[in-house]
C-alpha cells in the first residue's frame, strides 16, 4: 500500500535506569540507549566504578525519546533533591525492604 511505508517507524528511546548492589545496597544510576546490553555488562564487570559492587539489580528505569532530556534527568536524580525525589517514588520498595530484614 503506498504510504504504508511512514505508519511503522522505529521507536528510540534512552533510559534512565537505577541499580542497586546485591553486595551492599549501593546505588548506580545511569542512562543508556540499550538498557538491557547496559545491564548485562555491569553484571558482566565491563563497568570499572561498579565492577566492586556487583552483582547488580534493576529497580527503576525511565524512557525518554531524547538524550539531552534522558541525561538532565540523570544529572537531577544524582543531586541531594533528585535523591529525596527517588526515595518518595519507590517509597514502597524500600519500605518492604526493610520489613522482609
Amino acid at each position: 500500500m503506498p504510504g504504508s511505508e511512514n505508519l511503522i517507524t522505529i521507536m528510540k528511546f534512552w533510559y534512565v535506569y537505577i541499580l542497586q548492589s546485591f553486595k551492599n545496597n549501593q546505588f548506580y544510576i545511569g542512562y543508556t540507549e540499550n538498557l538491557k546490553r547496559r545491564f548485562q555488562e555491569h553484571n558482566r564487570g565491563i563497568n570499572f566504578s561498579t565492577k566492586p559492587y556487583k552483582p547488580w539489580k534493576l529497580i527503576h528505569y525511565e524512557a525518554y525519546r531524547d538524550k539531552k532530556d534522558a541525561q538532565r534527568r540523570e544529572k537531577y536524580l544524582k543531586t541531594n533533591q533528585g535523591s529525596r525525589l527517588l526515595k518518595r517514588m519507590l517509597k514502597e520498595y524500600f519500605y518492604n525492604k526493610k520489613s522482609k530484614n
